[in-house]
């Protein structure tokens, strides 16, 4: 009898751990088909294949190609954040209501009519992360109307790393056209040759120093970047690098005289600072310089005017 009371129970024990197996496997199932379940989207957005049906060849020619050729393509794959960060309604907006009114354009967010704020606040959405685009809001270009569409173009562009709407330094010209002469002069940095850029020493989307100017990696002067052996630093500084930078003395983007200096006479340069004023704080000329003949190029004597570790006066080691 126990015995036989043994040998019924297995079958029982067996019949309750197979029916808790299921019963795990089943939760434990269900727990993954509910985790796995993705977010219920927002009923307002459609999607980008749905914006393809009509702009696929309008407003122009291959538009819809053209984004999808385009880095803001990549938003499309993005499955870690929510319809409103994908496709055309990441700039646009929703755009249920816009296809339920027959492509109605007040329905949706255009950038045509905008404000220069408004369309640059949609761009800055995505784009106001990291050290590039950080300070577009106290920049010059903010402060003169100019929205980020005036320069990039996300389905017309002509440079397609930036989606600039014209590559530098011709973009550049169309509102600064009081540097382009400068540039066309017979001593200039080689920005219209192609070899430096504008973007090189200006952050269009603003920054911290006059003339949206950037730094060096060591947060000097911008020139230091590719001029690096006049940066110091040095045990007798010229106060003008010190003080009020390389433009104290050459003019950046190009000049009429050799070096890119603001006057075509050396020691006519540096009068303007050493003079006998009554006020100057540097040393002024030595009485015994004849100005007129002998001593007109001061750095014939003074050839380490940017700097010196072993004379004060910037004498030839």
């Amino acid at each position: 009898m126990g015995q036989s009371a043994k040998h019924g129970s297995v079958p029982h024990c067996g019949l309750v751990a197979a029916w808790l197996v299921v019963s795990a496997l089943t939760c434990a199932g269900g727990w993954a088909q509910e985790k796995a379940a993705p977010a219920p989207e927002s009923p307002d957005y459609v999607g980008a294949e749905t914006c393809k049906t009509c702009h696929e060849d309008m407003p122009s020619k291959g538009f819809y190609k053209t984004f999808e050729e385009s880095r803001h393509y990549v938003t499309t794959l993005d499955t870690k954040k929510g319809p409103e960060y994908h496709g055309c309604e990441a700039c646009h907006g929703p755009g249920k209501a816009h296809v339920e009114g027959g492509g109605d354009k007040t329905k949706i967010f255009t950038f045509k009519n905008a404000s220069a704020r408004d369309v640059s606040n949609r761009c800055l959405k995505c784009h106001q992360y990291g050290e590039e685009h950080a300070n577009f809001s106290r920049s010059v270009h903010v402060q003169n109307n100019i929205s980020c569409v005036d320069c990039h173009s996300p389905h017309h562009p002509k440079e397609t790393q930036f989606l600039m709407r014209e590559g530098q330094p011709r973009l550049c010209y169309g509102c600064h056209i009081e540097i382009k002469q400068q540039f066309s002069r017979t001593f200039h940095h080689r920005v219209n040759e192609g070899l430096v850029r504008c973007t090189d020493c200006h952050n269009p989307h603003g920054g911290f120093l006059t003339r949206q100017l950037r730094a060096s990696a060591t947060q000097d002067i911008v020139c230091f970047k590719c001029h690096a052996d006049k940066a110091g630093p040095f045990v007798f500084e010229h106060e003008a690098v010190k003080i009020e930078g390389c433009v104290s003395c050459h003019i950046p983007h190009g000049s009429s005289n050799p070096r890119m200096l603001k006057r075509s006479q050396v020691n006519l340069l540096c009068l303007e600072c050493h003079s006998f004023t009554v006020d100057a704080s540097v040393p002024t000329v030595p009485t015994f310089h004849n100005q007129s003949q002998k001593y007109q190029a001061c750095t014939l004597c003074h050839p380490a005017i940017h700097g010196s570790n072993t004379n004060q006066f910037f004498f030839k080691p």
